[in-house]
């Protein structure tokens, strides 16, 4: 049972790799060996790619950054170059801390996630000082996006990863009560794949 403020880590491969069927005839000692040393190397290398890590923490904090940008598309007339064009205009940026909503927070989504005021609309003026010769200019597209990220107590440690938004809405779920999470690593245990309540 893990106790508040306690965490630790495991690999949870190891539990799942069936047993080998016995041989039907007797194996020689040498070649037991080699094909041992064969299969254990071969696990170790599974491991590696695979990044099966699981850290189980009360330690946590997720963050979501929202951001609302306005683009624009300037394609050539005739075609030509790499085209569409894209330019970015004003943007406004928010950061999600555990589910909880922060201060300049105007709208909340379906997702749970919270969303600053809208950034102001470029005009005709800023739209056409950035057209190049030739080039028609599409109207203004407001875009999303949100960008997740777990921090974790791991020892004396403090570990920052990429993650999604279902670990973000594990922890948003579980903070209030401090709640023990396991954490399942991604690949080399560059991510945070995925968040279970203990």
């Amino acid at each position: 049972m893990l106790q508040p403020g306690q965490d630790f880590s495991s690999n949870s491969c190891l539990g799942s790799v069936a047993p080998q069927a016995p041989h039907p005839r007797p194996v020689r000692p040498h070649r037991r060996r080699r094909f041992l040393g064969m299969a254990i190397a071969g696990f170790t290398l599974a491991l590696a790619l695979t990044g099966c890590n699981n850290i189980i923490t009360d330690r946590y904090d997720a963050t979501a950054i929202v951001k609302y940008t306005w683009q624009v598309e300037y394609t050539k007339t005739p075609g030509g170059g790499k085209y569409p064009r894209q330019e970015t205009f004003a943007s406004t940026t928010l950061i999600n801390r555990n589910g909880i909503k922060p201060e300049g927070a105007v709208l909340e989504d379906d997702r749970g996630l919270w969303w600053p005021a809208l950034p102001p609309r470029p005009t005709v003026e800023e739209i056409e000082q950035r057209k190049q010769p030739n080039e028609t200019a599409s109207t203004p597209q407001l875009q999303k996006n949100v960008q997740y990220e777990l921090n974790y107590q791991l020892g004396d440690r403090q570990v920052a990863k990429p993650t999604n938004y279902q670990v973000y809405r594990t922890v948003a779920k579980a903070h209030p009560n401090r709640l023990p999470i396991k954490f399942i690593l991604g690949p080399g245990d560059a991510t945070v794949d995925r968040a279970e309540i203990e």
